[in-house]
């Protein structure tokens, strides 16, 4: 009797052992779902695009919030390197991107879009633009970004190659301060990118910029080394670069890298 007493109690033993091995193991391949807030920095071009993931995000990650902040490129490489808390950079140019990698402060970026220089008036055009040679014709007041920021630089190259030399009536902090004052019928023109444009709709209308197809920044983005959620970071990324990021760039006038 004590034999058999003894074995019975082995194998409850053994059973509790395996039920308890059984449920780590489910556990482990299930995995604990990380929760809190993403920080993603992203150049304001960007605002359309990001904000729609974020929600697709969002909605595949339950107890995650993505909290985006959008400025001039330039802008938020200067405050990742100061030590700003974020997760994710992306830029709206490799060169400003790799000042951050050089100051030690990002992984390898990946290049995930490209876009190009657009001109846009007030939607009825009040001074009658036609071209973007017009932009040189006495009293034209139009308006592009600073030189620090990448939609600057890219306008300031579209103007030299075709021999506009009168100044911006102001330069903005980004694209999208450029795009408000031309919607709000401050300035007679704004060169902004051709997402911009898409985004503005029936508030501009965008006139040709000849050869913009040949001068595009390339947008990289990247996980940041400081991230305080590198997992959900590169999950951001992912996103990004999936054929769903894809859709909604495209969707929003981005091309291809």
């Amino acid at each position: 009797m004590k034999n058999r007493l003894a074995v019975a109690l082995l194998a409850l033993a053994a059973t509790s052992v395996a039920g308890c091995g059984g449920s780590d193991s489910g556990s482990k391949a299930t995995g604990k779902t990380e929760t809190g807030t993403l920080n993603v920095l992203a150049a304001s071009s960007l605002t359309e695009s990001f904000t729609e993931l974020k929600k697709q995000f969002e909605s595949d990650h339950p107890g995650v919030t993505v909290k985006l902040a959008f400025d001039s490129s330039a802008t938020l490489a200067e405050q990742v390197d100061q030590g700003a808390p974020a997760d994710v950079l992306a830029t709206a140019d490799a060169a400003t991107m790799q000042t951050v990698v050089d100051a030690g402060n990002a992984s390898t970026p990946t290049d995930f879009a490209t876009n190009k220089l657009a001109m846009v008036v007030p939607a009825d055009n009040p001074a009658h633009l036609s071209s973007f040679a017009d932009l040189g014709k006495p009293g034209v007041a139009y308006v592009a970004c600073v030189p620090t920021a990448p939609c600057g630089k890219l306008a300031r190259t579209q103007l030299d190659a075709h021999h506009v030399t009168a100044k911006p009536k102001s330069e903005e902090v980004d694209v999208k301060a450029v795009l408000a004052k031309v919607e709000a019928g401050e300035a007679d023109a704004g060169l902004v990118y051709v997402t911009d444009a898409v985004a503005a709709g029936t508030k501009v209308t965008s006139i040709d910029v000849p050869a913009s197809g040949d001068t595009l920044n390339v947008y990289p983005i990247a996980v940041l080394k400081n991230a305080v959620k590198p997992t959900l970071a590169q999950e951001w990324v992912d996103l990004v670069l999936s054929s769903q990021g894809r859709q909604v760039l495209t969707t929003a006038g981005f091309g291809t890298p």
